[in-house]
C-alpha cells in the first residue's frame, strides 16, 4: 500500500487540517482557509451545508470581501453561533479614507459583528489606486484608526496577477501590513519574473512575521467560448481528482503559506481531503506537475495587463 493510499485510508477518521501561526495575529489558522467568494450566489441553506463541512475538517479561518455578492450576509448565521472558532477576514475595495471606513461599516453590519479579525484593501495593484489608499486620509489611515477603535484587529492587503508581488513589496515598504495575499500555483510559479519577485516578498514575509495566503491554486486555464461546463469561478478550474490532489499539495508543500479556498464550491471538499493527507504524502514531482499541464491544459490566468483587475 502506498504512503498516500494509506492516508486516505486514515482520512475518514482524522479529517482535520494541519494549523499554522497566522503571522503575528497570535492565531493558529488551518492552513486551507475557507475563501467564501463561494457563497456570493449561495442560499442561506446551501451555505449552511458548507459550513458543515468546515467544521468536519476543522477549517477555522473565513475569508469574504465586500464585493463577494451576498457572502457576508451568507456567513453572518454562522457568527452568532459559532464566532469564537472562527477568524474572521473581509476586504474592502475603496481607496479614500472615507468610502474604506463606509465600506467597513456596511460589512460589520453585514455580518452582524462587532468587528473583523483582519480587513484587507483588496486587489491593490494599480499605480494610483495605491497612491491613494497609501495618502494622508487614504484608506490605510482609516484602517488604522478603526483598529485604535476596536473594529479591526489586523490589516492585510492582496492582489491578482503578475505585478502583485512586487506591489506587495512596495506596500510593505510603505506600510507594516499584518498580512498578504496572492496567486500561487506550479503554473504561474515557471514565470521566470513572477517567482523571483514571489520569493523576494515570502523572504520578506518571513522576516517580518506577515501572514502569507495564495489564491488560484487549482486555477487551469481561462474559459474559453466553447466551455459549457457551469461557470462558478472566473477561471477554468482542475476539477480532476489526482490533477486535483497534486495542486493542493504542492502548494501546502511550500513551508508557511496558506491556500485559499476556490469559489467554486464543488470543490471544496476534495481540496480539504488533499489538504488533510498533504503533510503525510508531501510534494508531489514536479515531472507529475508538468505532465498534468500538458494533460489539461493548464496555462497561466494573467497576462501583466489587462486582467490584472480581475
Amino acid at each position: 500500500m502506498s504512503a498516500r493510499t494509506a492516508a486516505v485510508c486514515r482520512l475518514a477518521s482524522d479529517a482535520v487540517i494541519d494549523q499554522l501561526a497566522f503571522g503575528r495575529s497570535g492565531h493558529r489558522s488551518t492552513r486551507v482557509i475557507f475563501g467564501a467568494a463561494a457563497l456570493g450566489r449561495m442560499s442561506q441553506d446551501r451555505a449552511d451545508a458548507v459550513l458543515d463541512t468546515l467544521l468536519e475538517f476543522g477549517v477555522n479561518h473565513i475569508d469574504t470581501a465586500a464585493s463577494y455578492g451576498d457572502s457576508e450576509l451568507r456567513v453572518a448565521p454562522w457568527m452568532t453561533r459559532h464566532r469564537d472558532r472562527f477568524f474572521l477576514a473581509t476586504k474592502t475595495d475603496n481607496r479614500t479614507g472615507p468610502g474604506a471606513r463606509a465600506s467597513l461599516g456596511r460589512s460589520l453590519d453585514r455580518l452582524g459583528v462587532d468587528h473583523v479579525d483582519l480587513i484587507q484593501l483588496h486587489n491593490l495593484v494599480e499605480e494610483d489606486e495605491w497612491a491613494t489608499a497609501h495618502a494622508k486620509g487614504g484608506a490605510v489611515d482609516a484602517m488604522v484608526q478603526a483598529r485604535e477603535e476596536g473594529l479591526v484587529r489586523f490589516i492585510g492587503v492582496t492582489g491578482h496577477g503578475l505585478r502583485i508581488a512586487g506591489m506587495h513589496l512596495r506596500s510593505l515598504e510603505r506600510f507594516d501590513f499584518d498580512s498578504v495575499l496572492l496567486p500561487y500555483n506550479f503554473s504561474l510559479l515557471q514565470d521566470d519574473a513572477y517567482r523571483d519577485a514571489v520569493d523576494r516578498l515570502l523572504d520578506v514575509c518571513r522576516e517580518r512575521n506577515v501572514a502569507v495566503q495564495t489564491i488560484k491554486s487549482l486555477a487551469r486555464r481561462r474559459w474559453t467560448d466553447d466551455d459549457t461546463a457551469p461557470h462558478f469561478s472566473w477561471y477554468a478550474p482542475i476539477s480532476d481528482g489526482e490533477p486535483l490532489d497534486r495542486s493542493v499539495r504542492w502548494v501546502l508543500a511550500r513551508p508557511g503559506i496558506f491556500l485559499n479556498t476556490s469559489s467554486d464550491a464543488r470543490l471544496l471538499r476534495p481540496t480539504l481531503q488533499a489538504a488533510a493527507i498533504a503533510s503525510s504524502t508531501g510534494a508531489p514531482p514536479d515531472d507529475e506537475m508538468r505532465a498534468d499541464v500538458d494533460r489539461l491544459g493548464i496555462a497561466p490566468l494573467f497576462d501583466g495587463d489587462t486582467l490584472e483587475r480581475i
